[in-house]
C-alpha cells in the first residue's frame, strides 16, 4: 500500500469515527484472489480489535467477509454469533487496550476488485444501529476506489485495473436489473452475481454485460478503444437461466 493511499483511507476512517456517534474504532480490511481477509488501515480500537477477530475470535469484520452481508450488533461482545468474542480472551491478547469502551459494531462489506472485497467496521461505545451501516455506506465508494489506486500501483496490475475501472457501468446495470426482479438491496444483488458467475463458472463481468444486453436488447456499456467485454457461450447461457429464474418467480437460479 503506498503512502498516499495509506494517508487516505487513514482520512477517511477519520471521517467515518467523527460521523458515526460514539466511534472509538474503525478499519478498512480486504481479501482478494483467495488470501485471506486482512486489516490495510485502522484507528483507535480497531487497530486490535479487528485483528483479533480475523485471528481466530470471528466477529462482524470476519463474518462481513465471508457471507458478503453487512453486520450490525448491539452488543459484541456478548453476541451469540461470536461465542470466541469476549472480554477475556481480548483482555489475554491485548491487556493493554481499553476494552471498556467497546460495545456495538457495524461491519460493511463492498465491491473494490472483480476478485475481491472490502469489509469497512466500525466500533462504538454505544449499540450500532442501521444509522451506523449508513454512515459506512457514505464512505464506501471512495474507500473502493482508494483501494483501486494502491493496485494500479503495484507492478502488472495497471492493465488488470484498468480492465475492472471500465467495466463498472456494466456491473452497476446488472446490478440494477438483478434489485429490480428480486426486489433486493444492492449487497445482495452483489451476492447474487458472484454466485451465478461461480455456478456457472464464468467471469462475474462478462454475465453483468451478458445479463445487461438480453434485458435491454441492445449493447451494453463498453469502454471505449479495444477494451472491449465479450461474453462468451456460457456467460450468454448463465444470463439466459439467470434472467429466466428471475422472471419466473424464482428467486434464484436453481443451485444458488
Amino acid at each position: 500500500m503506498t503512502k498516499p493511499v495509506t494517508a487516505l483511507l487513514e482520512e477517511l476512517l477519520e471521517r467515518i469515527a467523527a460521523d458515526a456517534p460514539g466511534a472509538v474504532g474503525a478499519a478498512v480490511s480486504v481479501h482478494h484472489h483467495g488470501s485471506p481477509l486482512h486489516v490495510v488501515a485502522s484507528r483507535g480500537i480497531g487497530d486490535v480489535f479487528v485483528p483479533a477477530q480475523l485471528d481466530g475470535l470471528g466477529g462482524p469484520v470476519a463474518t462481513a467477509g465471508d457471507t458478503g452481508q453487512p453486520v450490525v450488533t448491539a452488543d459484541v461482545l456478548a453476541d451469540e454469533r461470536w461465542p470466541s468474542l469476549t472480554l477475556t480472551a481480548l483482555l489475554e491478547r491485548h491487556p493493554g487496550a481499553d476494552w471498556t469502551r467497546v460495545r456495538g459494531s457495524a461491519a460493511l462489506p463492498a465491491l473494490w476488485d472483480t476478485e475481491g472485497r472490502l469489509v469497512l467496521s466500525v466500533t462504538l461505545d454505544r449499540p450500532a444501529t442501521e444509522e451506523t451501516l449508513k454512515v459506512l455506506r457514505r464512505h464506501e465508494r471512495l474507500t473502493a476506489m482508494a483501494l483501486v489506486v494502491a493496485e494500479a500501483a503495484l507492478p502488472g496490475r495497471i492493465e488488470q485495473m484498468l480492465d475492472l475501472l471500465q467495466s463498472r457501468a456494466a456491473l452497476e446495470e446488472a446490478k440494477g436489473i438483478v434489485i429490480a426482479l428480486r426486489r433486493c438491496d444492492p449487497d445482495e444483488a452483489w451476492a447474487t452475481l458472484r454466485r451465478a458467475s461461480q455456478q456457472f463458472n464464468v467471469k462475474v463481468r462478462e454475465l453483468a454485460v451478458a445479463l445487461v444486453e438480453l434485458l435491454a436488447g441492445a449493447p451494453a456499456p463498453q469502454p471505449d478503444g479495444d477494451r472491449v467485454i465479450e461474453p462468451g457461450p456460457a456467460a450468454r447461457a448463465a444470463a439466459e437461466q439467470v434472467l429466466r429464474a428471475f422472471e419466473g418467480g424464482a428467486a434464484e437460479p436453481a443451485g444458488l
